[in-house]
């Protein structure tokens, strides 16, 4: 699997680049800064690319934005976002064209070797890899007791974060120790009172509630 990294950290480039080798992904391109990233990203080969959101030259959201054109000009693009604090603007505009293949972390999770390989497949493939603490800090903002979000139940808010970290009904119910049955009947519950249609592809749920929690 081909991938671009953009990173303008010397030390954190270095390390992801070994990871990623060690898990057999080709690194076709290591960067670090705007304009290089947006030659990187012209590759056809192109399978994936983790980019932190802060680049040279201006040093504020330039790696976004280079992954959002190339997204633009090859739709589906995968593309896995780093950032060193949680910024729901950045992940809002991240999952805007609602096409999936994408994925917004903390660069603390690229520590857990694991957990960090398995987003970036996960985007690869199509899905969504989104950080527990972005989730979090959405369903917070939007679980008062007049709002759609405060009729959720506390196993229901459980299901809801997790499913929008991109994890399949199985995952959850192996992850909060339940039968897949009875995650079956969150879900189920949790479309109804936010007032969502059901859909069996995960991508297409997770963008669904996200897009849903973000407009509120």
């Amino acid at each position: 699997m081909r991938v671009v990294l953009a990173e303008d950290l010397f030390l954190l480039r270095d390390g992801l680049m070994r990871m990623l080798e060690a898990y057999e992904f080709e690194v076709v391109a290591a960067v670090d800064n705007g304009p290089a990233l947006t030659g990187a990203l012209d590759d056809p080969r192109l399978d994936v690319a983790i980019v932190d959101v802060r680049l040279p030259p201006s040093q504020t959201d330039e790696g976004l934005r280079c992954a959002l054109a190339a997204r633009r000009k090859r739709p589906g693009l995968p593309v896995l976002v780093l950032s060193q604090h949680v910024e729901q603007l950045y992940a809002r505009e991240l999952l805007a064209d609602g096409s999936g293949g994408v994925g917004y972390l903390l660069k603390d999770r690229v520590l857990d070797a694991d957990q960090f390989i398995d987003a970036v497949r996960r985007v690869a493939g199509g899905g969504t890899a989104m950080d527990p603490q972005v989730i979090s800090q959405l369903v917070a903002r939007h679980s008062t007791a007049d709002q759609p979000m405060g009729r959720l139940t506390a196993r229901e808010l459980e299901v809801l974060e997790l499913m929008a970290q991109g994890r399949s009904n199985a995952a959850i119910a192996a992850q909060l120790v339940r039968t897949e049955r009875a995650i079956s009947k969150h879900t189920a519950n949790i479309f109804t009172k936010l007032g969502l249609t059901q859909s069996d592809d995960d991508n297409r749920r997770v963008l669904a509630v996200l897009a849903y929690l973000d407009r509120q």
